[in-house]
């Protein structure tokens, strides 16, 4: 499995860029993205920018990331999910369609 992790750029030259992801400085590969301004926060998979995301964005899944590596230590999840509390689950739209019609599978 590969998780994306969202990074901070801070330095970049053509399609390289120079990227913390909150611990460490990272080299990564802008060629799916073009060239970024240092600020910018991308989502990045095994070393490669592959989307780029709004900071609110990044900070929650941050946050979610750092409350999975604290429960594998043992710890608990604290508000690492706290902008889902309060929510209820929302289906996809075409599901969500078949639904308001009444279809449903066997």
């Amino acid at each position: 499995m590969c998780l994306g992790i969202p990074m901070q750029i801070i330095s970049r030259e053509e399609l390289a860029a120079t990227a913390c992801d909150g611990t460490k400085n990272h080299l990564i590969d802008l060629a799916l993205t073009g060239p970024l301004e240092p600020g910018t926060w991308i989502l990045t998979f095994l070393g490669t920018a592959r989307e780029v995301l709004p900071e609110e964005e990044a900070l929650k899944i941050r946050k979610a990331l750092r409350g999975i590596a604290d429960l594998m230590r043992g710890h608990g999840l604290g508000d690492a999910f706290s902008d889902l509390d309060d929510r209820t689950p929302q289906l996809p739209p075409h599901l969500q369609a078949a639904l308001d019609k009444g279809e449903t599978t066997a």
